[in-house]
């Protein structure tokens, strides 16, 4: 039996309106409510994933999109 290094890769996204004076406001105030956790991603966002599979010896790569 041989080893096998697998590799899970989840991609979260919302997108949201935020009113604002300009775009780098904007920004701040987005970065802002992440920082305070006002705004947490969950499985309900999840966009995209993939799992990568690698053997050790040879790293060999195999790569499935989910």
């Amino acid at each position: 039996m041989e080893k096998y290094e697998i590799e899970y890769t989840e991609t979260l996204c919302r997108r949201v309106t935020i009113m604002a004076n300009s775009l780098e406001e904007a920004h701040r105030i987005a970065e802002e409510a992440y920082n305070n956790e006002s705004v947490v991603l969950t499985a309900d966002d999840f966009s995209d994933g993939s799992i990568v599979t690698l053997e050790l010896e040879t790293m060999e790569e195999l790569r499935s999109d989910f």
